[in-house]
């Protein structure tokens, strides 16, 4: 009895002890303006714990948290986003929230007005981009230089328009294929990872995101893998493994991954960059062009005395910022950044062309030559057709220029055209939501951001009807090609940079069910040949096929992977991370493949496969899924 006794008061001490080390928190979210309350905030520890709680209809909320001080972040649409300090004593909280203020060009007569100065200077009159307008700048009343000639004017902007504009790509989700009757998958490798910074931005504002904001391919690619950098003459290693599919435990899921070699950045070849900036009305806010000056910053930091960088602008029309200037001259490359304020309308084709013209006159064949173009996305005035950009973009990639992308800003953004444009120009898409994301790209990855390792990259997979009835690609819907296209030298494919990773998921049903039987959804052909060539082990086949930056004929590789069967809480670290952001993404659009998986299941994958997680990329993850959650739970009981 003595010994029960003594059993049950260390529980208590225990249970004492655990409710001292907490405290509860309650408070209200409402707007600083009106003290109105917000519903449906979200408010997470950001410091000093983990915790995470969403406001009620009357914008209270109860909050469970560690003693000692803490720092609260809350996030609501339509307000900036808040942190407030808990000191160690206190126990309840007023959170005033700042609404958001959408600022438009300044208008007298339906007209804005505004003017630049051009800090650099033509050599000669660009026929494709007259100067006879002004552009958006910093000091009013100062005239555009080009050349020796000072010139004087206004911009008349387009009228101000709706900001719910936003623009996505429809995006038809890959289905099964029998095995017997399309043995072959081909698709091109895609390294962007623009839809899950639009996204988390999304879920960071308290809302779910639009189905067609999440390609489900770059929310799995967002992520470093620790895959082994290749070892041999080829720039790209290949590897493949399997387990149990988490959200349909009756199918095996497929990893093909792939990893680029990794180059000393002292070694890289030298740089010729052109700066593309948008300064028009539309990037009127903070987070478009002021976040664009802190982006480019960041990559100015980097740049090495043998690079070169110019800055182009354009709005009304084009014109030139800074001439090509050696990496050396930091300084004057920043000035000419700070110097940039918007207003006017889209003259984005003009741009583009300045930009093109400029880097290849600074262009050599051993040199990273590449425009980097920064926008919303809104082209209005000029060559703005999605077929016009298409064709100017492909033709000066044939001519070894190389176009990367990076989006900004919200309620007008054009996703699917700055997609496009990076697709075809041969470079990197990205969707700049905060700063940690611009060093993201610019610093910790400048390498892989604008140097290129591998171009058209394909694989073509090849699966053994022995083992596999169906299968289906997760994601990749617009980067698929025809099965021809493979050994076709012509047909453009993505790219990889320094050290990149890959990842591809495959969703395979068994050829046959659990008690050995055939699985087959339709009658067995009569003419086709039933002959395995290979071992029987064998799943599938991957080739990969690339061409070195400088090439125009593609090399070959191939890797095979055996069958495995495996749960996933088994799997490598990195695939069971690839999984969840997949999972994730398939939640987030609904999709009719999603099967059983959970919001809850996918924080258990996630958290198990958090790893050392240097940059915190994979903690973010959890806390979006969290977010998402909560967000969804809302939704449901509307």
């Amino acid at each position: 009895m003595q010994k029960y006794l003594s059993l049950l008061l260390l529980s208590c001490l225990i249970m004492i002890q655990a409710t001292a080390q907490t405290r509860v928190i309650t408070g209200r979210v409402q707007s600083q303006n009106s003290q109105a309350a917000i519903s449906g905030a979200i408010v997470s520890l950001i410091k000093g714990g983990k915790a995470i709680t969403k406001s009620d209809k009357k914008g209270r909320f109860t909050l469970t948290v560690p003693n000692g001080p803490l720092i609260l972040q809350a996030i609501a649409p339509n307000y900036e986003t808040t942190t407030v300090q808990i000191t160690a004593g206190q126990s309840s909280i007023v959170i005033n929230m700042q609404p958001i203020t959408i600022v438009t060009p300044i208008t007298t007569d339906d007209k804005a007005i505004s003017e630049v100065v051009v800090k650099g200077y033509l050599s000669a009159p660009i026929a494709a981009a007259p100067m006879t307008q002004a552009l958006a700048g910093r000091v009013s009343g100062v005239a555009v230089a080009q050349g020796n000639v000072k010139r004087r004017s206004n911009i008349t902007s387009a009228p101000a328009g709706r900001f719910d504009t936003e623009d996505y790509s429809p995006i038809n989700e890959n289905i099964f294929h029998s095995a017997t009757e399309q043995p072959l998958s081909t698709f091109s490798i895609d390294v962007d990872r623009a839809s899950y910074s639009n996204v988390r931005r999304f879920l960071n504002q308290g809302i779910l995101p639009p189905q067609d904001a999440v390609r489900v391919e770059e929310m799995i690619n967002y992520f470093d893998y620790n895959y082994k950098a290749p070892a041999g003459k080829d720039p790209v290693s290949i590897y493949t493994d399997m387990a149990v599919c988490p959200w349909n435990t009756s199918h095996q899921l497929v990893r093909i991954a792939l990893k680029g070699k990794e180059v000393d950045a002292r070694d890289l070849p030298p740089s010729n960059l052109v700066l593309l900036v948008d300064v028009s009305g539309s990037m009127n806010e903070e987070n478009k062009l002021p976040l664009v000056k802190r982006a480019f910053a960041a990559l100015v930091q980097q740049l090495r005395p043998q690079d070169r960088v110019a800055v182009v602008v354009y709005a009304g029309a084009a014109g030139v910022v800074l001439p090509s200037t050696s990496g050396s001259e930091k300084k004057k490359i920043l000035e000419a950044m700070e110097s940039l304020q918007a207003g006017g309308s889209t003259a984005g084709g003009e741009g583009i062309q300045l930009a093109y013209k400029i880097a290849a006159e600074h262009r050599s064949d051993k040199s990273n030559n590449r425009v980097i173009l920064a926008t919303d996305g809104d082209f209005n005035v000029g060559a703005s057709s999605d077929g016009e950009l298409q064709r100017l973009i492909e033709k000066e990639r044939q001519q070894g220029i190389f176009l990367s992308v990076l989006g900004f800003g919200m309620g007008n953004y054009k996703d699917n055209k700055l997609e496009l444009l990076a697709d075809k120009g041969n470079g990197n898409y990205a969707y700049i939501d905060n700063f940690e994301e611009a060093r993201r790209t610019f610093v910790t990855e400048f390498g892989g951001t604008l140097f290129t390792i591998a171009k058209d990259v394909k694989l073509q997979v090849e699966f053994n009807p022995a083992f596999v009835q169906s299968y289906r690609l997760v994601g990749y819907e617009n980067r698929m090609l025809q099965n021809e296209d493979f050994n076709n030298d012509k047909k453009d494919a993505g790219d990889m940079g320094v050290g990149h990773t890959v990842t591809a998921l495959y969703e395979i049903i068994s050829a046959t069910d659990k008690a050995g039987k055939a699985v087959n959804w339709v009658d067995p052909l009569k003419y086709q040949q039933n002959t395995v060539v290979g071992h029987l082990p064998e799943v599938l086949t991957v080739k990969l096929r690339y061409k070195q930056p400088d090439e125009n004929k593609s090399r070959l590789m191939q890797q095979v992977l055996p069958y495995n069967r495996q749960l996933i809480s088994a799997a490598p670290e990195d695939f069971r991370m690839a999984t969840a952001a997949a999972a994730f993404g398939q939640l987030l659009r609904n999709s009719a493949f999603k099967g059983d998986i959970t919001y809850h299941d996918v924080l258990q994958l996630a958290s198990s496969a958090k790893g050392e997680d240097k940059e915190g990329y994979r903690a973010e993850f959890i806390q979006l899924v969290k977010k998402a959650q909560l967000v969804n739970k809302d939704k449901d009981q509307e």
